[in-house]
């Protein structure tokens, strides 16, 4: 399989950018480079995407650890050590060998992500994942947080679900800088970054929310995804309280008259888990590229 399929294809010729992504496109592969497995081991989080094999939902989650937990155990290959809670909607998709996962590991304090797409394969101390796409991302629209203290005694409250977004759920979404977005495809899964000062995320409704796509790389493999599939999911972390609200949909995107792209999603389904990552992370430094929201 090529690094490309139709979906993304299809959006390359449509704005014009077909040979910037083939030339960004050569550096994805299977490898997992010496530089990329160090970063790998000082990292204590890591978010996950993937299909839920009983009803197709797809949702995106956050695994924690002490640095070292995810590690490359080869040039293809990483494993995780621990899993999700068992309530987490992902976690039946993380005990399914085979599943098709897209990861991304992401250091506030550099502004470095690195994403990591293949195949899961459960393990006795947790799964492992052989690599299909390898690649790291440019640190546009991260936002910088100095540091993160581990929250020892903070345990997972009872999650809250529901079919729309509640008033408390709204706010903190009109609060977000941050979010992860799961998208998946004929061949594969993709988990990738979404940032931008607060307000970037609208809420139309409680069950239908818009946020601008910013530039970035040109290879639009989140957007291809969705012009193909158009499941989605999104995970909003709370990197204070560690409170995480995953949202499971679908998402499509327009363009205007001058070629901006808006995305609109479709709630379908709402989990809020209180306390659900124990790291409580430094206030945020806005990244430079960040656009002001529209007002």
């Amino acid at each position: 399989m090529g690094v490309y399929h139709a979906g993304s294809r299809a959006l390359q010729d449509r704005l014009g950018v077909r040979e910037r992504a083939d030339h960004v496109g050569r550096s994805i592969g299977p490898d997992i480079k010496t530089v990329a497995a160090a970063f790998l081991e000082l990292q204590p989080l890591l978010l996950i995407g993937a299909a839920d094999p009983a009803d197709g939902a797809v949702w995106a989650s956050a695994l924690t650890g002490p640095p070292g937990f995810v590690r490359a155990t080869g040039p293809h290959r990483i494993a995780v050590a621990g899993g999700l809670h068992p309530a987490d909607p992902l976690a039946p998709a993380l005990a399914t060998d085979g599943t098709p996962v897209g990861t991304i590991a992401l250091d506030p304090r550099t502004r470095r992500r690195m994403r990591l797409n293949g195949r899961l394969h459960p393990t006795d101390r947790g799964f492992a994942v052989d690599a299909e796409q390898v690649f790291a991302n440019c640190p546009k629209y991260i936002q910088r947080r100095e540091s993160y203290t581990w929250v020892a005694d903070r345990t997972p409250g009872p999650a809250v679900t529901g079919t729309e977004l509640t008033p408390g759920q709204l706010a903190s979404v009109a609060a977000a800088d941050t979010f992860f977005l799961a998208t998946v495809h004929g061949h594969g899964a993709d988990v990738s970054h979404r940032g931008g000062n607060p307000g970037f995320v609208r809420a139309v409704s409680p069950r239908e929310l818009t946020w601008p796509d910013y530039p970035g790389n040109a290879m639009f493999l989140t957007l291809g995804n969705l012009a193909a599939d158009p499941r989605a999911g999104l995970l909003f972390p709370d990197w204070t309280t560690g409170t995480t609200l995953q949202l499971t949909g679908e998402a499509r995107t327009a363009f205007d008259a001058g070629g901006e792209r808006t995305v609109r999603f479709t709630v379908h389904r709402v989990i809020e888990t209180p306390s659900a990552l124990p790291l409580r992370w430094s206030a945020p430094e806005y990244s430079p590229a960040n656009p002001e929201p529209p007002r």
